[in-house]
């Protein structure tokens, strides 16, 4: 089932996610900074994208990966 705000399946590449190689080769502030920082871009533009709802749940799927949680049950 595709699933576009836990795992959209045009982030997978040879059965690995892009946001678990980027946990695998940064540190884990890094990591954290990164995943802030694109929770704040998916608030940003919220209100200009017909599926805000969407954004604003892919905003808390990023701030729960900032804090060590992963939302895919992982």
């Amino acid at each position: 089932m595709h699933d576009p705000v836990n795992s959209p399946s045009h982030y997978k590449r040879d059965g690995v996610e892009c946001i678990d190689a980027m946990r695998e080769t940064t540190s884990e502030e890094g990591f954290a900074e990164y995943c802030r920082l694109n929770a704040f871009k998916y608030i940003w533009r919220a209100n200009n994208k017909q599926n805000k709802e969407q954004d604003i749940k892919k905003a808390i799927w990023y701030l729960r990966m900032s804090i060590g949680e992963d939302p895919r049950g992982g």
